[in-house]
């Protein structure tokens, strides 16, 4: 089955609002854990508008299930991972003043510092995974540097699921070049109850996807472990 991991940056999102522990986040992630999800996803950034670099800390000591970092690989960032060690992390090619991750790695420009960055984490035992965009050059470059996954970046697929043949080709194609490379293929971003089923059953070797928004934002309506249940219920 392909592995669920709930971004919890939303979460943070909420507490910070109000300055003090409410919601906690940590509780809130390991009660995502006892309802099922097989991993917890944070995305520290510079400012800490969100996660807390204090979170990451405090997270990696309680999660049980796999938890994965993601950021861009800056020596704060990388000295972060490479004291947690974390079971997965994967590289973004966000600026700090981005709202949201919103483009992919091109390789061929940042081929030194990557394989640079992806062999100390691999070194420390940490699976690497590479936010890509569907974008067929960009994924063939993928054989230049030493990396376990990409993370497909979904944005453009939820964007246009009104014409969802159409809207699923690139990321078909993007699946088959990376399996053929031997390297895994996870997603996230914009997956929903409304298009996390069609995704699946259409992309090859699927191991992993990364929700946040939308999942929290169904928790709203539906409870947190109910919709940890319709999460998983698409994804069987």
């Amino acid at each position: 089955m392909i592995k669920l991991s709930v971004n919890v940056n939303k979460i943070a999102t909420i507490r910070n609002a109000r300055g003090n522990n409410v919601p906690n986040l940590l509780n809130v992630a390991l009660d995502i854990e006892k309802f099922g999800a097989e991993g917890i996803t944070v995305h520290p950034r510079p400012d800490e508008r969100h996660i807390r670099y204090s979170d990451v800390y405090d997270l990696s000591k309680r999660i049980t299930t796999e938890f994965n970092i993601e950021g861009y690989p800056n020596q704060k960032f990388i000295d972060l991972v490479l004291e947690v060690k974390p079971h997965q992390v994967t590289l973004v090619p966000d600026p700090p003043h981005v709202l949201t991750s919103n483009a992919g790695w091109k390789i061929k420009e940042n081929k030194e510092l990557l394989n640079e960055v992806l062999a100390e984490f691999s070194k420390a035992g940490i699976r690497t995974a590479l936010f890509m965009e569907p974008l067929v050059f960009d994924v063939e470059q993928v054989e230049f540097v030493n990396v376990d996954r990409i993370e497909l970046y979904t944005e453009a697929y939820a964007s246009n699921y009104a014409n969802k043949e159409n809207a699923i080709k690139p990321f078909i194609e993007s699946a088959l070049i990376a399996s053929k490379l031997g390297v895994g293929i996870n997603a996230g971003h914009d997956l929903s109850l409304d298009n996390l089923a069609y995704f699946k059953q259409n992309i090859p070797n699927l191991l992993e996807v990364s929700i946040g928004h939308a999942l929290i934002s169904d928790s709203l309506y539906f409870g947190l472990e109910k919709t940890i249940e319709l999460y998983l219920k698409e994804l069987e």
